[in-house]
């Protein structure tokens, strides 16, 4: 099975801005939100991270007996110029041709969202086509520590339905989706499935 888990929130989230390669501290609730996994990772191998220090941090808190391998496939998608800015300077028309059209940037200077899905699904077609790799394991696990564009590109994915699907879904900051096959096929698990804090 593969555990995605979307990093604690960072002191950018907390005031509401576009965060994609930029490298903000995670808040001391996003620390709260990363500890309150591990009751839920016992399972758990192997753990990747994107290279971003909330990613890693996160890693680190959630699963701390295990080494976090970086794998740049399951980074944040790139905003570009709008990265680090308030949600508020994103036109309605942007975000229309944003939502509207997978291959274009958000703002024009960016990544777009089928390259997101080019790059992590190319990783997730390899772990299918490895008999040996955890995905196939019900017992043991591989951890994913990653982003909202990456986690819903594996979505969609194990749906196998168009990219587009994931603007109909919320993936909230410490949250865990997961990934397991059924008779050869991804199929997904959890989606956004939130901890309860102490």
């Amino acid at each position: 099975m593969i555990i995605l888990i979307r990093h604690g929130q960072t002191t950018t989230n907390e005031k509401g801005l576009l965060v994609g390669r930029s490298d903000p501290e995670l808040t001391e609730l996003g620390e709260r939100q990363a500890l309150a996994l591990r009751p839920l990772l016992g399972g758990v191998r192997e753990v990747w991270a994107s290279s971003l220090r909330r990613a890693r941090v996160t890693a680190a808190l959630a699963v701390p007996h295990l080494e976090a391998t970086v794998n740049d496939a399951f980074i944040e998608v790139d905003y570009g110029t709008l990265d680090g800015q308030p949600l508020s300077v994103v036109s309605a028309e942007q975000w229309r041709a944003f939502e509207g059209d997978h291959y274009k940037a958000l703002g024009g200077d960016g990544e777009s969202l089928a390259s997101v899905d080019q790059r992590v699904h190319a990783v997730l077609d390899a772990l299918l086509a490895d008999r040996s790799s955890l995905l196939h394991s019900h017992q043991h696990h591989l951890a994913v520590v990653s982003h909202v564009s990456p986690i819903k590109s594996a979505m969609v994915w194990a749906l196998g339905v168009p990219g587009s699907v994931a603007w109909r879904t919320r993936l909230d900051n410490g949250s865990i989706t997961t990934i397991s096959i059924r008779r050869s096929t991804p199929a997904l698990v959890h989606f956004n499935m939130v901890p309860a804090l102490d």
